[in-house]
């Protein structure tokens, strides 16, 4: 098995994901839309690899030379679809490349019809502005330190706001702000009018503040109500590497593949059963009219489980 393992080498997995893999949800998909935009969250996670010399070569240890971790690491960043938790595209990389990084490569990908929503770490004015030239709608959460210039107060308490190049200072910055505040557009290149949406999450120490920036700048096309529950849908992302981490893989388990490229071809392997068991539990679940939540990953992936090894062409 290992020496036809070699033999497929890491590509042929990753383009099979790439021509299966597609949101699942139809329009009577529970909890997978914004009126008509799908729900879509991007986002990372690790994987532990063995340590051998090859793997630590290209994937490296997470920390330093002093603390590091005690195996190589891989980082895959990946879009998932929120409402039927099936990972639609995804990078993999070694783990000193930056999620935002990696999530760039992504951006061919993304469709017009999709709401994208991301953690406050994937912010930077770049990332932004890549993103928002794809004409996607974008929902993610402003980096604490952002300065947001209230430009216009809008009928449902949010407010337009200007999100600038951090490199145009002075005279240059003012100038953009009071071009944005005008109701004209500014420069794409150099900045961005968007919609600030504000709440709290009483529920925890002290409260929380989230401040949210989105394209969708009008509030007939979105309340902030409806904005502030889609970016908790987010969390469905963090669910889906939940599933493949600790129930598909198993917890604390280190990945079997020595040498990168079968590495590669193993969470290429993961993403595509994962894809292959989420995708009829969505459509189980959109034609009994529930939230895909609502059916069991674990129980569904050991009906699979037991169903395979009764027909499979090799041993399990």
């Amino acid at each position: 098995m290992t020496q036809a393992r070699k033999r497929l080498g890491r590509d042929v997995l990753r383009e099979t994901f790439y021509r299966v893999a597609e949101p699942v949800a139809t329009s009577e998909t529970r909890g997978a839309w914004l009126r008509g935009w799908r729900l879509m969250a991007i986002d990372g996670f690790e994987l532990d690899l063995p340590d051998s010399a090859e793997n630590a070569a290209e994937f490296g240890y997470a920390g330093n030379d002093q603390t590091r971790s005690a195996f190589p690491k891989a980082r895959v960043v990946a879009v998932v679809e929120c409402g039927s938790h099936a990972f639609v595209d995804a990078e993999v990389g070694p783990w000193k490349q930056s999620e935002k990084a990696m999530a760039a490569s992504l951006l061919p990908s993304i469709s017009s019809d999709w709401l994208l929503l991301a953690d406050r770490g994937f912010y930077s004015f770049a990332a932004f502005s890549a993103a928002a030239q794809t004409g996607v709608a974008l929902c993610r959460r402003a980096p604490t330190q952002l300065s947001l210039p209230v430009l216009q107060v809008l009928s449902d308490g949010t407010y337009l706001s200007a999100l600038v190049d951090p490199r145009l200072r002075g005279r240059q910055r003012e100038d953009l702000l009071q071009e944005a505040q005008s109701g004209a557009k500014p420069d794409p290149a150099a900045a961005h009018v968007v919609r600030i949406v504000e709440y709290d999450v009483p529920d925890r120490d002290g409260g929380e503040l989230i401040c949210l920036i989105t394209t969708i700048t009008e509030p007939e096309a979105a309340s902030a109500a409806e904005l502030a529950a889609a970016y908790h849908q987010r969390w469905e992302e963090e669910a889906a590497n939940g599933q493949l981490k600790t129930v598909l893989r198993g917890p604390g388990k280190v990945l079997r593949s020595k040498s990168p490229d079968l590495v590669h071809q193993e969470i290429w392997a993961y993403l595509l059963v994962h894809y292959a068991i989420n995708s009829p539990i969505c459509q189980a679940a959109t034609g009994a009219d529930i939230d895909p939540d609502r059916i069991s990953f674990l129980r569904t992936l050991n009906t699979v489980r037991r169903t395979a090894t009764g027909t499979a062409a090799v041993p399990p």
